[in-house]
């Protein structure tokens, strides 16, 4: 067991990285270039709701910069994540495959649909889906029928699977994209905290048949609240536009909806900061990949504290930086928490494990001995790309 002198080590040695040591948010957002002209452009234009200039040229460069061919701009990331379900046509029983290490909007908009949150297990190098077991699980568990893959158990279609880059750090997208064609699954990808990320050279959100971003305050840019759709299948993308405004068929003036649609449009003032914060990507994760490097440096000898570094076919852009405890002691954990918040710093665990949550509990899943060690070691430090000036 760790002393509380072991720990106050850590907690120096995250200080001594740090520009300051009172104060220091988790992270925070970083406004240093046309965020208050865009803005002020659209209050004194008064395009300040759901249609403008800025919502065009937002998803224009967030396709540039991700290479995607569409980027549909939405009200935040878990209604991107819900659109993601609705275009691949996910129906209320089915069940998709999530991380249970995740932030609980995964699994929210799979409860959107109508859909099953089923289970997956994590891998300590990715921190995400670990896709060997989980190929070895449906083995046991899946048939195919009909073109699609069912639970033997439940007697459900499994529809998809949705991995979510954990913190920004890539899954093995190779390996599950063969688990995918090998049971005639769909793969989405939650890249709410990846933007910026690349697996083997290609950024994240690419190798799903859709996938979704989210730009809330704590995101590496952010638009206020705001989230997107990414797809390069080009029916799909209009698909999920479509949705997203209503359903509301173009016409200068008349008002006709030909489906069931949401309200999901990411307001113009929204798109506007992040057409601004979307100008210094390149800025932001050259700090954050500095930060994290000397985190790395810092802790490389500190005793019972591992640094969590990109996985070997990942380029991350570090959105939180993660420290893991080798002893796995929920309560040690928790006592660390305590001394860096006592010091003035924010820091946070990981979220509590989706199946533990009281509406999810009941639902169908591998067993989870990795991200329940993950669970209770993980430390998120503080990641704003403010904290440097590199």
């Amino acid at each position: 067991m760790k002393t509380d002198t072991d720990l106050t080590r850590i907690v120096e040695s995250v200080k001594a990285v740090l520009p300051y040591q009172q104060n220091i948010g988790l992270h925070e957002p970083c406004f240093q270039g046309n965020e208050w002209k865009y803005l002020k452009e659209c209050i004194d234009t008064g395009w300040v709701s759901s249609v403008g200039k800025f919502v065009d040229q937002f998803e224009l460069k967030l396709a540039d910069f991700t290479g995607v061919k569409k980027a549909i701009a939405v009200a935040n990331g878990t209604v991107a994540l819900h659109l993601c379900l609705k275009v691949i046509e996910t129906e209320p029983d089915d069940e998709i495959l999530v991380p249970a290490l995740t932030f609980v909007a995964t699994a929210n908009a799979v409860s959107h649909c109508g859909a099953v949150c089923h289970f997956a297990d994590s891998e300590e190098h990715t921190l995400g889906i670990d896709p060997i077991r989980l190929d070895k699980y449906l083995q046991k568990i899946a048939i195919l029928k009909n073109g699609s893959c069912y639970n033997k158990t439940t007697g459900r279609r499994i529809k998809a699977v949705l991995p979510m880059h954990t913190f920004g750090h890539s899954v093995d997208l190779d390996a599950l994209v063969e688990v995918c064609n090998t049971y005639k699954l769909m793969l989405v990808e939650d890249a709410a905290e990846s933007l910026g990320s690349y697996y083997k050279g290609r950024h994240t959100g690419n190798h799903g048949v859709v996938s979704a971003l989210s730009f809330n305050g704590n995101k590496i840019i952010t638009t206020g609240g705001g989230g997107a759709v990414m797809t390069n299948d080009e029916r799909l993308g209009r698909l999920a536009k479509h949705l997203s405004t209503t359903a509301k068929v173009p016409h200068d003036w008349a008002f006709y909806h030909d489906m069931v649609g949401y309200n999901y449009r990411m307001p113009n003032i929204n798109a506007a900061l992040g057409c601004a914060q979307l100008e210094q990507m390149a800025i932001f994760i050259k700090r954050k990949r500095a930060l994290a490097d000397l985190y790395a440096k810092a802790l490389k000898d500190i005793h019972g504290v591992t640094f969590f570094t990109e996985p070997r076919f990942s380029k991350s852009n570090y959105w939180l930086n993660v420290i893991l405890l080798q002893n796995t002691d929920i309560e040690l954990r928790n006592r660390l928490i305590t001394m860096f918040r006592g010091n003035g710093l924010m820091v946070r665990p990981a979220w509590t494990l989706i199946n533990k949550l009281p509406m999810y509990k009941d639902c169908p899943s591998m067993e989870l001995p990795v991200a329940e060690k993950i669970e209770a070691s993980l430390v998120n430090l503080p990641s704003s790309a403010g904290l440097l000036s590199v």
